[in-house]
């Protein structure tokens, strides 16, 4: 077997310690994420001559930077995994139905994905949240949203190049109905497709939710992310700069590693690459 680059060995580490802190990550930390100390505002970290209580220092009101961005990385991926569920598994519904009715139904379906694809998703996001008000479902729904077109567009392909296969054929032929067409044989072969997509769109999530989040639009208080956290450092960059390097260093890390996997994971499942390689 191949051995595993250093960088993709690198991205694989980060993703693992970045899913197992999001899991358990409140056993690292004695301090709530909320919890104030008005008398250690703006520690620097510990190894910066800060107070070992606050290894990673704390923010404005005292909170400690270990137990925020714990907490921001876990609402970060909770509400990427959950966009990235709905926008797969929506536009995976679209690319299926358009391939399967074709026609005109077909036609108004891949209309509506070209009419997405047409529009900066940013400005949907922005207006659609200032014109309904910011609450959690929305915001769920919106990262949902992002980036269904692309599963719609690559399974519409992918289910009509399979049923035109000569074993889907004889499948029908034999008298199978398209429930059992589509979920036995045609969905396993479009499946690696679609993982890689997710990958791929995983990050890209990511840096949206963190964006909006960012600027005041995304997670609200006393709830909070990754992307809010580096908000509510910015106007400390010259006095405190730990409030917003640790959850940026984050954000970095994790959409750079799942990116990696996401490209390793192209290059092995790929049917043309993998042919192409050898």
């Amino acid at each position: 077997m191949k051995r595993m680059s250093p960088v993709l060995a690198f991205a694989v580490v980060v993703l693992a310690v970045a899913v197992l802190v999001a899991i358990v990550g409140n056993v690292f930390t004695a301090h709530g994420m909320s919890q104030q100390n008005l008398l250690a505002r703006l520690k620097p970290p510990a190894f910066l001559g800060g107070n070992p209580d606050f290894p990673l220092g704390t923010d404005r009101i005292g909170r400690d930077m270990v137990a925020r961005v714990i907490a921001g990385l876990q609402m970060s991926l909770s509400v990427a995994m959950a966009g990235t569920i709905i926008g797969a598994l929506f536009g995976s519904l679209i690319g299926f139905l358009a391939a399967h009715f074709r026609g005109w139904v077909e036609e108004a379906l891949m209309m509506l994905v070209d009419f997405q694809a047409s529009l900066p998703f940013i400005l949907i996001a922005l207006t659609l949240l200032a014109f309904f008000g910011n609450s959690m479902t929305l915001f769920v729904i919106l990262m949902g949203l992002y980036g269904w077109e692309k599963y719609a567009r690559l399974s519409r392909g992918v289910v009509l190049s399979a049923v035109s296969q000569p074993y889907a054929q004889a499948i029908v032929a034999l008298g199978a109905g398209n429930t059992r067409l589509y979920l036995k044989h045609v969905l396993p072969n479009v499946a690696s497709a679609l993982i890689v997509q997710v990958t791929l769109t995983f990050p890209q999530i990511i840096l949206l939710e963190t964006s909006l989040s960012f600027l005041g639009l995304g997670i609200q208080a006393p709830q909070t992310s990754l992307g809010q956290i580096l908000g509510d450092g910015r106007d400390y960059l010259s006095t405190a700069w730990w409030i917003s390097v640790w959850p940026g260093l984050v954000i970095f890390l994790v959409t750079l590693s799942m990116s990696i996997v996401g490209d390793w994971l192209r290059d092995r499942l790929d049917p043309m690459l993998r042919a192409r390689a050898a």
